[in-house]
């Protein structure tokens, strides 16, 4: 995730479970010396996983620092309840939370990183501006060694895995070395106001023809069939991702979200899902004014009854439910076919990752292998956050929230997350963002937007090596 994007549990600045306040939260327990391995030289050093020592009881005394930004509602519950748990389980090992807001977090911590003390274990935002530009500076440790002692590989689908590797030199992202491991999930899909459809006659859509089919008769009945506000720029990165993984294969769409090298935005696919884009916008579907509305005052308006459907990530939830109840529901975008294996865009909260100069990193690893066990992913649900990792197995009551932990379930597990569009390069979310605007403005055509989008592309791409 960027920090010019979203805002689920990450990298956004939405309150998504209860507002609490958003001031640096500190937690100090009492410091212990003790240290479990010699820091790395460098990012690229890895232990062998016979090296690693994965009894945390056995590793003496030893303090860890952990900066979080953790701070809302259920996202300060969970972490409240876990560092206790893991505290009440090791009690040779204290923690010296400091939880930060994500943008004081992003704000402080390249400082940290290159400092001689810093902290133990990081959430660090899983873009090529951050986590990419602290693992080429040999600042984070690499973590297969106890990916492989702990079973990280088992736990977590090889989708979700790829937002948190990186080649050592930094280059390459989606590939390479794992640098972390985040507790919460997110996907990108339809929200829809179930009421409304009953109004129209129709059931949630379980084919794309049936949605578009969905979108023009609410256009034909005086509804909204689309609420968007893209006065950020950034929500239509979200619906273009969506209708792009209709007209393009989920393959090509990854290699470009990574910015590979090679790959190309001025293919014929890419034309078609620009061009389906703009068939909405002459069509009618969205809201009047939509590039001039922000993003919060059309979530707050699709949960006030204006719109029929609003695309937008999971970590709209509890507001919305708060917001219509019942009535709303979520789904993946549909494919051609009831049957067709999911496609929707999504990622991952923030990972946490070790610092290189950690001096216990063992004791590191045990604490970020507790806080996303299985038995960790039922606190996550418990507390209201959608859980990464065995999403589909908790037990949630019927309703919306069971339908966006399906919804991710289904798409991890069938390896259907695609990745956002503005990882690409670290200046693609103002590129693309400003792009799409023009391009739903009526201010460039498809050819024009796309040949915006390849200039920062293969600037980016040719200079990366």
């Amino acid at each position: 995730m960027t920090a010019s994007t979203r805002t689920p549990y990450g990298s956004r600045t939405l309150t998504v479970l209860a507002a609490v306040a958003l001031a640096p939260v500190v937690t100090l327990t009492a410091c212990a010396p003790g240290s479990s391995a010699p820091p790395p030289a460098a990012s690229s050093a890895q232990p062998s996983p016979s090296s690693v020592r994965t009894d945390a009881a056995a590793l003496g005394n030893v303090t860890l620092t952990v900066w979080d930004q953790e701070v809302r509602g259920g996202q300060a519950a969970q972490m409240k309840q876990l560092n206790a748990a893991f505290e009440a389980k090791y009690p040779n090992i204290k923690l010296n939370r400091v939880s930060r807001s994500f943008d004081d977090l992003n704000t402080t911590l390249r400082l940290a990183l290159s400092g001689n003390e810093p902290p133990d274990v990081v959430e660090a935002n899983n873009g090529r501006s951050s986590m990419g530009a602290f693992v080429k500076a040999g600042q984070l440790r690499p973590l297969d060694a106890y990916a492989e002692a702990y079973g990280w590989k088992e736990r977590y689908p090889d989708t979700v895995l790829r937002y948190s590797r990186y080649s050592a030199d930094g280059k390459l992202f989606g590939e390479g070395n794992l640098y972390g491991l985040p507790q919460v999930g997110e996907v990108v899909g339809l929200y829809y106001n179930a009421a409304k459809l009953t109004e129209l006659g129709l059931q949630p859509p379980k084919t794309w023809a049936e949605f578009e089919a969905a979108l023009a008769k609410a256009k034909a009945a005086g509804q909204v069939p689309l609420q968007l506000g893209n006065l950020d720029k950034w929500p239509a990165i979200h619906v273009f991702g969506t209708v792009q993984s209709r007209d393009v294969p989920a393959e090509q769409i990854g290699t470009l979200a990574f910015g590979r090298k090679g790959a190309s935005w001025n293919t014929p696919e890419n034309v078609k899902a620009a061009e389906h884009l703009v068939g909405w916008v002459d069509k009618g579907y969205f809201n009047k004014g939509f590039n001039g509305q922000g993003y919060d005052a059309a979530w707050q308006a699709f949960g006030k009854g204006e719109g029929v459907f609003l695309i937008a990530g999971t970590w709209l939830l509890a507001d919305l439910q708060q917001a219509l109840g019942e009535d709303l529901g979520f789904i993946l975008p549909p494919g051609a076919t009831p049957d067709a294996a999911p496609v929707a865009t999504g990622g991952t909260g923030l990972p946490f990752a070790i610092t290189a100069k950690s001096p216990n990193p063992d004791a590191a690893a045990a604490y970020i292998d507790f806080i996303t066990s299985a038995d960790a992913m039922k606190v996550l649900t418990d507390t209201g956050n959608l859980p990464v990792a065995d999403t589909a197995r908790q037990s949630v009551p019927a309703g919306p929230q069971q339908d966006v932990f399906t919804a991710f379930g289904t798409v991890t597990e069938r390896n259907g997350l695609v990745p956002y569009l503005d990882y690409a390069t670290p200046t693609f979310a103002d590129t693309l963002g400003a792009a799409l605007q023009d391009l739903m403005a009526a201010k460039a055509s498809p050819q024009e937007f796309l040949a915006t989008l390849e200039k920062d592309y293969k600037a980016f791409a040719e200079s990366n090596g």
